[in-house]
């Protein structure tokens, strides 16, 4: 049936080209390319409907203490940004090359060492420490849900960071 009645229609030129069509395909995808989140900077991150200058700056400096996001969820973690906005920047920004981190052992680091993490606090470090002390080593790090005030929904990401 289609064959019979379009005849009567006019289609652009493109949709009878096919090199045209290509062409067109190729820009679109340039223009939708996702780029990388860790290289991203303050000014490109505002093209993000709900980005705005401060917080653009708020997520370079987040990234930046975190010595560069290792996933796309840690962009959640970014104090003030709604998570409608933080799924449309999933959009045009990804983690497409995370950096080198330098795993903290938690059966062998100190209070210092578990505080510089950005996820944690001295507090939170002391009580890692003081369960390991009393349970001994621990053997998983979903072990770590079980220390007193752990943010065990932040557990993924902080276990990142973290080796046994």
């Amino acid at each position: 049936m289609l064959n019979e009645i379009s005849p009567y229609f006019k289609f652009p030129d493109w949709v009878k080209n096919t090199q045209i069509a290509a062409k067109k395909e190729s820009r679109f995808k340039k223009a939708s390319a996702v780029k990388d989140l860790n290289s991203a900077t303050a000014e490109e991150l505002k093209s993000v409907c709900g980005i705005v200058g401060t917080l653009s700056e708020r997520m370079v400096k987040f990234r930046d203490r975190l010595g560069g996001f290792l996933v796309d969820g840690q962009l959640y973690d970014v104090c003030g940004l709604k998570p409608e906005v933080v799924e449309r920047a999933l959009l045009k920004f990804q983690v497409l090359k995370p950096p080198w981190v330098n795993e903290i052992n938690i059966n062998k680091a100190g209070v210092e060492e578990l505080s510089r993490l950005i996820y944690k606090n001295k507090s939170l470090a002391f009580n890692i420490i003081e369960y390991r002390d009393k349970n001994g080593l621990f053997a998983s790090l979903q072990e770590l849900s079980q220390v007193d005030q752990f943010p065990t929904k932040k557990l993924d990401r902080i276990a990142l960071y973290l080796s046994l």
